[in-house]
């Protein structure tokens, strides 16, 4: 696949999704967003893919929106009858929501999402790390936000980040700005990041963790993380009865019977995905 603004691998069953504008510190274009909504769906659609990386090229995962359309017209207006990204306006459920940008359809899509950050990650940079299931960090990875530093309501940012930080810290994240930034020993002492990597090793931990991921059952794992995901937002009876529902969909399938009979037997289990 030919992209411009992303790279995108594949070894095994993990794909990489690495957001390539290093003389942009990855800053999000209109461009990247066509490449990052295609390459997501193109996950999603793979049969082979059972996990995903998403990380940065560079010195930054991603530092948000490129600024350097501030202060200029909008590509796409209500005026002109189109969006940004080319398309009628209010002609699909994309416009009518929060804007993602960056952001994998988190809620969405079944594969499990490692965010590999390899360096500066603010605004929707910080997205990538707020919709992730697991967040590994180099040692040189550092955190802010630089909304009100410039004029702007954070939005879904914050919101995001409120969810997983700490709401004092949160807050003073959000409100600071510029000014206050979490180095990765603060980040990972307060849980937005499980491991802090040497720079070095980043990307090879990261393949490591997939890797382990994908020795367990590639179905069991989706319905794990679609129960947990969907259910942070339930109250918890009704995000047990989801659950259930996913266990019981999983337990039906071919996979669910390979595994304790390979238990059993003392063997590796061959996933079959269904």
């Amino acid at each position: 696949m030919k992209y411009s603004t992303i790279q995108y691998e594949q070894r095994g069953h993990t794909a990489c999704i690495t957001l390539d504008r290093p003389e942009r510190l990855n800053a999000i274009s209109d461009e990247m967003i066509r490449e990052l909504t295609e390459a997501y769906a193109t996950v999603e659609d793979t049969e082979s893919v059972w996990a995903l990386i998403v990380t940065g090229a560079g010195r930054a995962l991603c530092v948000g929106a490129d600024l350097n359309k501030a202060g200029t017209p909008e590509a796409g207006t209500f005026s002109g009858g189109v969006d940004t990204q080319g398309q009628p306006m209010l002609g699909s459920y994309r416009q009518w929501d929060a804007p993602q940008e960056a952001t994998p359809p988190y809620l969405q899509m079944t594969k499990p999402v490692i965010c590999a950050v390899n360096g500066i990650a603010t605004g929707a940079g910080l997205d990538l790390i707020t919709t992730a299931d697991i967040v590994i960090a180099s040692d040189q990875a550092s955190f802010f936000d630089p909304h009100v530093s410039i004029g702007l309501v954070p939005g879904r940012e914050m919101v995001r980040l409120a969810r997983v930080l700490p709401l004092s810290v949160a807050m003073r994240v959000a409100l600071l700005g510029k000014h206050e930034r979490l180095p990765v020993e603060r980040a990972y002492e307060l849980g937005l990041v499980t491991e802090i990597v040497p720079h070095d090793g980043l990307m090879d931990r990261a393949w490591e963790i997939a890797e382990i991921m994908n020795r367990n059952a590639p179905l069991a794992v989706r319905g794990t993380r679609l129960a947990i995901r969907k259910g942070l937002s339930l109250p918890i009876y009704e995000a047990e009865l989801l659950s259930e529902g996913y266990r019981l969909r999983v337990a039906q399938t071919e996979d669910a019977l390979e595994g304790p009979k390979a238990f059993l037997e003392k063997r590796d289990p061959h996933w079959r995905v269904r």
